[in-house]
């Protein structure tokens, strides 16, 4: 699936744009050293991490994407880098938990 099949079938809110990538799983969590330690290639990662250094490790890890729950915003470092990486940050009402149930069934 791609980041553009994820983004519609569960209505995500588009942030920044992004490489349309290929998802290969999730990592949810929230310490940039266990993140930078556990993201594969690929991965969606499930963050409130809303700063410029989730995208720096996104970026760095090759994350397909950055999803944010519970309604959060990226801060303006952070919607500025995502654009100069070419990174989507997605935004959903739902809880961290709730989105990596829903997208374990769909990958």
């Amino acid at each position: 699936m791609k980041v553009t099949e994820l983004i519609e079938k569960m209505r995500l809110s588009v942030e920044t744009q992004g490489s349309d990538r290929e998802i290969t799983g999730c990592y949810i969590g929230d310490l940039m050293s266990l993140a930078l330690s556990d993201i594969f290639e690929g991965n969606i990662w499930v963050t409130v991490q809303t700063n410029i250094n989730a995208v720096a490790v996104a970026s760095h890890k090759e994350a397909s994407c950055i999803l944010l729950p519970k309604g959060l915003k990226p801060d303006k470092e952070a919607r500025e880098r995502a654009e100069s990486e070419n990174m989507y940050i997605l935004s959903s009402d739902k809880t961290a938990y709730e989105l990596c149930v829903i997208i374990d069934k769909m990958i």
